[in-house]
């Protein structure tokens, strides 16, 4: 018996809430990570500021690594995967060619994310993406057992080569001293206080390091991912996937299990800064996504889910824009040209900060979508994507949930 493609089996429609939950949940957890960097230039120079050396900014920050790093950019990356056939099917359904449409689409993904880096912030997942993509959608007819060997092959090169690189290459070669990485992180963290040219060469001057990591790490282990995600929409999982609770208890146990010693020991050697870390959290960091994932799945369908979802369904509906957004917060809150914070938040104060600004998007995005079918950015992908102006709802009326990818 042959295994269907996501184009044979049709995701069936109106059942994305799940989705549009975990993809809000996912953004809260790329934000607790992103806002370390926006705030400061120490943790992109993998040292931690000298100014903050209390014990409570030790702590946040292992909690961080253990916790945040490396596991919500893997939950991102498998609801884009699973987004991709919702992509799919809506073609279908609109009688579009699917293949142009995507071109369209991961081009202006890419035009987004491109001008996220040089006008908002560095650290830009976007563009990164947006290649990816391209190759997901090469493979986009292969069977789901292929598709889970290339998985699963990719994430066994990844390790392998960070093995190799921690047992065999010396860092010192091309990374500076612990002293010269201060000097620049503080040299660094000053210009992001400068006016706007000094925070676009700032932007720009990060742009080898941002290749460099996405052809290393972030893009491989987001096509695993990817593939990952095509494989579990292909076959409906979110569908009734709240109704199954001794799979999803199963899903915590093994999945807590692996993934949070994985993340306490990735913190404990050193997090970014030690490629053993970095090795660890590659292979555990996937064990606690899908923890995650089946704790915040079994929370939506207990009865007072329907408030945690209310919460977070309207931040992944418009995923992008929030995405954006949060760039956006940062750049007032730490750059020269709004507060000028650069430098000066603590740890504490950033998780802090990152849970408000959240808590602030969930509220912004439900009152929006009261009105409009799409957020901003939404809309003109929409528009490059469809070559055509996407459909607004009318004011107060509330339209229904489809099984749209939001990006």
């Amino acid at each position: 018996m042959t295994q269907r493609t996501a184009s044979q089996q049709p995701v069936q429609a109106g059942r994305v809430h799940d989705v549009d939950a975990l993809r809000g949940f996912a953004l809260l957890g790329i934000f607790v990570v992103n806002i370390t960097f926006m705030a400061s230039a120490y943790p992109g120079n993998l040292v931690d500021d000298p100014n903050f050396s209390a014990p409570i900014d030790a702590v946040v920050r292992f909690l961080v690594a253990a916790l945040f790093s490396m596991k919500f950019y893997l939950l991102f990356s498998f609801l884009f995967g699973y987004s991709f056939v919702l992509q799919m099917d809506a073609a279908g359904r609109a009688g579009a060619a699917f293949v142009p449409r995507m071109l369209r689409r991961s081009l202006g993904l890419f035009i987004l994310g491109a001008g996220h880096i040089v006008l908002l912030y560095s650290g830009d997942v976007l563009t990164t993406y947006a290649v990816i993509c391209l190759v997901l959608l090469g493979m986009h007819h292969v069977r789901d057992r292929t598709a889970l060997l290339t998985s699963g092959i990719i994430y066994a090169f990844v390790t392998l080569s960070l093995v190799i690189s921690a047992a065999f290459l010396d860092r010192s070669m091309f990374m500076p001293s612990h002293d010269e990485a201060l000097s620049q992180a503080a040299a660094q963290t000053q210009t992001m206080l400068g006016g706007p040219i000094d925070i676009l060469g700032h932007h720009l001057a990060g742009l080898d390091l941002l290749v460099i990591q996405a052809a290393s790490l972030q893009g491989p282990t987001a096509l695993a991912m990817f593939l990952i995600g095509m494989i579990a929409a292909r076959r409906r999982l979110f569908s009734n996937l709240g109704e199954k609770s001794s799979l999803l208890r199963r899903i915590q146990v093994i999945g807590f299990a692996v993934g949070l010693p994985g993340g306490v020991l990735f913190a404990w050697l050193g997090g970014d800064t030690n490629t053993w870390a970095t090795a660890v959290s590659v292979v555990t960091a996937p064990f606690l996504s899908a923890a995650y994932v089946a704790t915040l799945v079994r929370l939506l369908h207990v009865p007072w889910g329907g408030r945690l979802r209310r919460v977070l369904e309207p931040v992944g509906r418009i995923a992008l824009t929030n995405y954006l957004g949060q760039s956006v917060a940062g750049l007032i809150l730490f750059s020269g040209i709004g507060i000028g914070l650069a430098g000066r938040a603590s740890p504490p104060v950033l998780l802090v900060l990152a849970v408000v600004i959240f808590a602030v998007q969930a509220a912004v995005s439900a009152w929006w979508l009261r009105s409009h079918r799409y957020g901003p950015a939404e809309y003109l992908l929409r528009l490059f994507t469809n070559w055509s102006r996407p459909t607004r709802s009318s004011s107060g009326h509330k339209q229904p949930a489809r099984p749209d990818a939001r990006f």
